[in-house]
């Protein structure tokens, strides 16, 4: 009995490997001779389920790039004086108005000098300046002294900006600096500027230094002095450099970083050394060639090597 129990044991492993023989020679026959298009779908398949990634790309190109600071001012007239009398004594007569033009040598106040008990003739009190009547500090009645100014007159002909430099940028700053001026009253407008004028020293208090620029081109008739400015001043400057979009770099672990793509839409992680940089761009020292394209929107969500969609 023992016998036979192990015959029909083997004779069922020995089918069963048979079977199993036949599976694998059968299996491999399809696979050997299945058509090349379905082969090649399959292969498709398996490569699209690497997914790209949609981003945009910029080429490195060569441009100027600028360094500034910005710095808040006010426009001012560039001659501008105050008129004092020759004599002290109680303002009897104003002859004109803020807005009003003034000529060199016209009488512009009164002032009676007399004390009680005491009669003098009226003293005039004249401009030494052509120009507009920017503000008058006093009043008819107004007891005066020989230090105190009866009108501010300005040359409205020529304004300038004056401006105050932080101490850590009062070294860059020197006269022939270019700037843009924006004006809260013409927004949108950009208006060209240089330093003209800079203070020898610092103020103690605010530790700044006081400089004026000049408008440069025709005088813009709209411009006022008085206006608010906003002043880019421009502490830098690096022509034909290769340049990218500032927010095309990565921060990681302090080193830069970029994404480029190749002709097979692969990504490749960049290293960087940068140079100057604005709100806008960033000049690229090492690292990348003009012409080669960098990831400029999308590039947080890449690894090296990664498929890559380009879109407009």
């Amino acid at each position: 009995m023992k016998n036979k129990k192990s015959y029909a044991i083997i004779t069922v492993v020995i089918i069963v490997l048979i079977v199993v023989i036949a599976g694998l020679g059968i299996a491999t026959y399809i696979r050997n001779n299945q058509p090349a298009e379905e082969t090649a779908d399959a292969a498709g398949q398996r490569n699209q389920s690497r997914t790209a990634t949609a981003v945009r790309v910029t080429p490195v190109r060569r441009d100027t790039i600028e360094n500034s600071v910005i710095i808040n001012g006010d426009v001012l007239a560039v001659n501008q004086v105050s008129i004092v009398p020759v004599a002290a004594g109680k303002i009897t007569r104003t002859f004109f108005q803020v807005g009003d033009s003034v000529r060199q040598g016209d009488t512009v106040a009164m002032i009676d000098p007399s004390r009680p008990g005491q009669v003098y003739s009226e003293s005039p009190v004249i401009s030494t300046i052509s120009g507009t009547v920017l503000s008058i500090p006093v009043t008819t009645g107004d007891t005066v002294t020989t230090s105190t100014p009866i009108y501010i007159i300005g040359d409205l002909s020529r304004l300038m900006v004056e401006t105050y430099v932080p101490e850590r940028f009062s070294n860059i700053a020197r006269r022939g600096l270019t700037a843009q001026v924006f004006l809260e009253a013409l927004p949108g407008e950009i208006f060209q500027a240089a330093v003209e004028e800079l203070s020898p020293v610092l103020d103690p208090a605010s530790r700044t230094l006081r400089i004026r620029l000049r408008f440069t081109g025709a005088q813009d008739a709209r411009i006022k002095a008085g206006m608010f400015a906003t002043v880019s001043l421009v502490t830098n400057t690096r022509r034909d450099v290769p340049v990218i979009p500032r927010g095309a770099v990565i921060n990681t672990y302090g080193h830069w970083i970029v994404f480029t793509v190749d002709e097979q839409n692969t990504a490749s992680r960049r290293e960087l050394s940068l140079g100057l940089e604005n709100e806008e761009l960033i000049e690229v020292v090492d690292g990348l060639e003009e012409g080669e394209l960098v990831v400029s929107q999308g590039q947080n969500f890449l690894s090296d090597g990664d498929l890559v969609r380009v879109v407009d």
